[in-house]
């Protein structure tokens, strides 16, 4: 069977195309009209080859773009003047968010910046926007990159949407080291997916995709601790898509057997289960 999913960067398009259909509802949590326009064929062909799976990928697309959304605005209205937003994609917080006194800096590899360029030429974003080409992995120019921006901003909220599950353990621990190095970065806006989830995306990642999560540590926040950040916010998004009143859509076949489950399991599993997968907001400790 062919992986519909064929690398990371594949990825950027099935999340813009996700964008599209949240911004077509008629009870759209949001409305991103570039979203269409940078996915592209690409992104419409991946979202329906994947079939029932979709689903639940539209939904965690729609409340995890409103819950980064918030985060950011919030970072700015704490004090950030620049967001660096690391493997950006097709991303187009820039165009639509109203952040009219921020330093937008986006970081991705050449081939996606020059393809989000062409697609976005002659659209004029809310705030100043720079793109940068750079490949994560290359560390001494990310380093360098890291020092440049935060010797030029007042506080850099840093923002890795859809990033680091997809980078092993040492190298999101040496992200981690580099940015709680650099100067002026107040908060990290970070995935955050548990055991659980992890154990169930890992089923039904070798069918549909050739982009695996490498990122799996036994304890998420124990893991940053160690390399310097501490949680200064948490946002799981069972609970926020319970209070956007858009729910997580599970068949009444597994609603039923969930709902039996939970009678007999105990109040911390029933917790775990509502705050498997959200966005952590990170500072330095």
């Amino acid at each position: 069977m062919k992986q519909v999913v064929e690398n990371v960067s594949d990825t950027a398009f099935m999340v813009a195309w996700y964008r599209a259909m949240e911004t077509e509802r008629p009870d759209a949590l949001f409305r991103d009209p570039l979203a269409a326009k940078v996915a592209g064929d690409e992104g419409r062909r991946i979202v329906a080859s994947l079939g029932r799976h979709g689903r639940a990928g539209a939904w965690s697309l729609a409340i995890r773009t409103v819950v980064i959304d918030r985060l950011v605005t919030e970072a700015v209205g704490r004090g950030a003047d620049v967001v660096l937003s690391l493997g950006a994609g097709l991303d187009t917080r820039p165009y639509r968010l109203d952040l009219p006194n921020v330093r937008w800096i986006e970081v991705d590899v050449p081939r996606v910046v020059e393809l989000k360029e062409r697609r976005l030429a002659g659209e004029t974003p809310r705030c100043a926007v720079e793109r940068i080409k750079l490949d994560l992995t290359d560390v001494d120019a990310r380093r360098r990159l890291f020092a440049d921006v935060g010797a030029s901003a007042r506080s850099v909220c840093v923002l890795t949407e859809g990033v680091v599950p997809y980078l092993d353990p040492p190298a999101v621990g040496a992200l981690a080291d580099d940015l709680a190095k650099t100067p002026n970065v107040s908060s990290w806006i970070i995935d955050y997916f548990s055991p659980e989830v992890l154990r169930y995306r890992r089923r039904i990642q070798a069918r549909m995709s050739n982009a695996p999560f490498k990122f799996k540590p036994d304890d998420w926040f124990a893991f940053f601790a160690g390399h310097g950040w501490r949680p200064r916010e948490e946002r799981y998004l069972v609970e926020e898509g319970e209070r956007l009143g858009r729910r997580l859509p599970i068949p009444r076949v597994l609603l039923a057997l969930f709902a039996l489950r939970s009678v007999f399991a105990s109040r911390e599993r029933r917790e775990r289960m509502r705050r498997s997968l959200g966005y952590v907001v990170l500072e330095p400790t």
